[in-house]
């Protein structure tokens, strides 16, 4: 399963991003092989649809759940369409995102949250 995470660094030490769209990288964690895919995220500067963009890449990267502090309403039509499983959490480290998740214990995301039209 491959979990990408929003975050403001290339690191596990780095904390998550609560912004989707406008994250700076995401982190994707293979559970099967280990690895660790770090991509710039595509939609961090553009001018508008910053979560549609994010959302499109994470798809093409075949991730099946993202973890993050937020949704807006454009990307979590497009990850929900998509069947990624979105979990929120808090603005921690990257390991202890990954600690929580395996331990059940983060709330999937269900609706969207609001709009961050043009809040680079």
């Amino acid at each position: 399963m491959k979990i990408a995470i929003s975050a403001t660094g290339k690191d596990i030490e780095n904390v998550l991003d609560m912004r989707f769209g406008r994250c700076e990288f995401f982190q994707i964690h293979d559970t099967e092989s280990g690895e660790i895919k770090i991509i710039e995220n595509s939609g961090k500067s553009s001018s508008g649809a910053a979560g549609i963009a994010a959302s499109q890449q994470l798809i093409d990267e075949n991730v099946s759940v993202i973890i993050t502090g937020n949704l807006g309403p454009n990307a979590f039509k497009i990850i929900e369409k998509s069947g990624i499983k979105a979990y929120k959490c808090g603005n921690i480290p990257i390991k202890s995102v990954l600690i929580k998740f395996n331990n059940g214990e983060l709330k999937e995301i269900k609706f969207a949250g609001s709009s961050h039209n043009m809040m680079g």
